[in-house]
């Protein structure tokens, strides 16, 4: 197993409960992890659609997992995933200031998620 399959494994295997916990059963998951209030059906709607973004990337990163032809492209996918999600969590530590402990452990996971993928992306096979 290559160094590039690993990558892709972790992250589909890693981001799998994330997405679970934000969409499966939001109204529950997300007031004990967070103390956030989802009202339905919008709020809802909405945290099981951002589920269902995750788990088609988990999905992506599986094909890349098992298919060379794939691959350099769900690394990709992976770096800009998890760079975007790092900004995005940056952009509110700014703004808005302090997270939950769990969300900024997300965000110091996204920025060694992306920082290993572009080094992937930067090496041969």
């Amino acid at each position: 197993m290559s160094a590039r399959q690993i990558y892709l494994l972790v992250c589909a295997v890693g981001i799998i409960p994330i997405a679970l916990s934000y969409g499966l059963a939001p109204q529950t998951s997300l007031g004990f992890l967070f103390g956030i209030d989802v009202p339905a059906p919008n709020g809802v709607h909405i945290f099981r659609a951002v589920m269902g973004l995750y788990l088609a990337l988990a999905v992506f990163w599986f094909i890349g997992f098992r298919k060379v032809s794939v691959r350099q492209s769900a690394i990709w996918s992976a770096v800009i995933f998890m760079l975007g999600l790092a900004a995005g969590r940056v952009l509110s530590l700014l703004v808005d200031g302090p997270a939950n402990w769990l969300l900024e452990t997300y965000l110091l996971l996204e920025l060694a998620f992306g920082g290993v993928g572009i080094l992937m992306l930067m090496r041969r096979d």
